[in-house]
């Protein structure tokens, strides 16, 4: 996708000088990042992904805590200010007269909104449906999909709960066959992941539900070709991207998924509340909206978006996020999130105590690490790291799983994983001098 960084943050710093509701920055915080946009500008991605005063200026476009370190963007990350900014304009704009601003003028532009995610997406904006988060996305299909008693899923018991209980409600009510795979990880061998789900495929399956890269522990699945060996027997693919969009490069045609969902107020740094459904054009037809349609069976993507009266300020920031998004570039973004996770994990990962379920190669991770300290459980570590150090991670305890997620974002600098480092190092002596 086309995209002049250099009119773009032109644009932002003409826009601070002004103070308007669209400001990202003041004017000498936006100086600054047009600045360090030139100096990387002649580099590759690979050469700017440790300059650290390039990336504090990512960091000053955003408003996060100075002193409580968030690690926990898995869940939901900031937005910039920017974002912020266009969220409020938006919504003062329709509190002014909501059925006329909001339904009649705000709400028209959505249009360019979807196209935006389109171009981002490498597909036609006549697959993309706007709604407010992978669970709805990925909700819409496992209740629309038409499939009768007997018919196979495959999924794993590492997906995320609110997909696994959504397909145990579909057994519950239709007589479905779920089959679950069980996976140790981390896995460093993609060969093993495929030959799993090949060797779970019957007659019988008619779906796979693949989650891209397992929330719980950062695991990236091979989604390319597990598609490919279900497509090559007629099985149809749902795909949890949830984390992956955003956080790596790629077009969601290359992977050639049926269905997919994401949140866009994970890794693209969208407003809460925003996510986006994919679906082939030519699955639409045969797909239930989850939410009533004039014509259920109608080839329009929008039929997905009859969701009633929902904040269109915070839709249409979407754009915005979108533009910051390319501003930092999709393949630098990727590598700089990978390098981060490495970072630290190359200062702890010889101490004792520590246990990683996270693989380490590029092809197989980015941003979110799970590790265990042995002589904590995973939620008071994470307590522990919060009330002494003021570390914000999570407590995961999950199939197989046990340990504090921790996941950096765009903002987040080397001196921030610093403490990090130091507070594991401290945790870890302290266990060891007790013995």
């Amino acid at each position: 996708m086309e995209f002049n960084r250099r009119n773009f943050l032109s644009k932002l710093s003409s826009l601070a000088g002004t103070f308007t509701a669209g400001a990202i920055l003041t004017p000498a915080l936006a100086s600054n990042l047009e600045k360090a946009f030139e100096k990387i500008a002649h580099l590759p991605a690979e050469a700017s992904i440790t300059d650290e005063t390039f990336w504090y200026q990512i960091k000053m476009a955003y408003t996060v805590s100075a002193t409580h370190l968030n690690l926990n963007n898995g869940g939901v990350s900031p937005a910039p200010k920017v974002v912020q900014d266009v969220v409020e304009r938006y919504n003062q704009i329709s509190n002014e007269m909501p059925s006329h601003y909001m339904w009649r003028l705000v709400d028209n532009g959505k249009k360019i909104v979807r196209e935006k995610l389109a171009q981002l997406a490498g597909c036609s904006p006549e697959s993309i449906a706007i709604n407010r988060n992978s669970s709805e996305a990925l909700e819409t299909v496992i209740f629309g999909l038409r499939l009768k008693a007997g018919d196979e899923v495959i999924l794993t018991k590492q997906d995320y709960p609110n997909m696994i209980n959504a397909w145990k409600q579909r057994a519950h009510r239709d007589g479905i066959v779920l089959k679950w795979l069980d996976f140790q990880f981390p896995i460093d061998d993609k060969q093993e992941i495929i030959r799993t789900f090949k060797n779970a495929f019957t007659p019988k399956t008619k779906i796979v539900h693949l989650t891209h890269m397992i929330n719980w522990c950062g695991q990236l699945m091979p989604a390319k070709e597990i598609i490919a060996e279900a497509h090559s027997r007629g099985i149809e693919v749902v795909l949890d991207a949830a984390h992956t969009f955003g956080q790596f490069d790629f077009k969601i045609p290359d992977l050639d998924c049926d269905y997919l969902g994401t949140s866009l107020h994970k890794w693209l740094c969208a407003p809460f509340g925003t996510g986006m459904l994919y679906v082939k054009k030519e699955k639409i037809k045969n797909l239930y909206p989850l939410f009533a349609a004039p014509d259920p069976e109608e080839d329009d993507i929008r039929k997905f978006e009859h969701l009633g009266t929902r904040s269109s300020a915070i839709e249409q920031a979407i754009a915005q996020a979108v533009d910051f998004h390319l501003m930092i570039g999709a393949e630098r973004k990727q590598k700089r999130l990978y390098y981060l996770k490495n970072y630290w994990v190359e200062r702890v990962k010889d101490l004792p105590r520590i246990k990683f379920f996270t693989p380490m190669s590029e092809n197989l991770s980015g941003a979110i690490c799970l590790c265990s300290i042995e002589g904590f459980k995973a939620k008071e570590l994470a307590r522990h790291l919060d009330n002494k150090y003021r570390i914000h991670t999570v407590g995961i305890e999950w199939e197989n799983l046990h340990g504090i997620r921790v996941t950096p974002n765009v903002y987040t600098v080397t001196d921030d994983l610093d403490r990090l480092v130091l507070a594991i190092k401290e945790i870890i002596t302290e266990l060891e001098q007790k013995g």
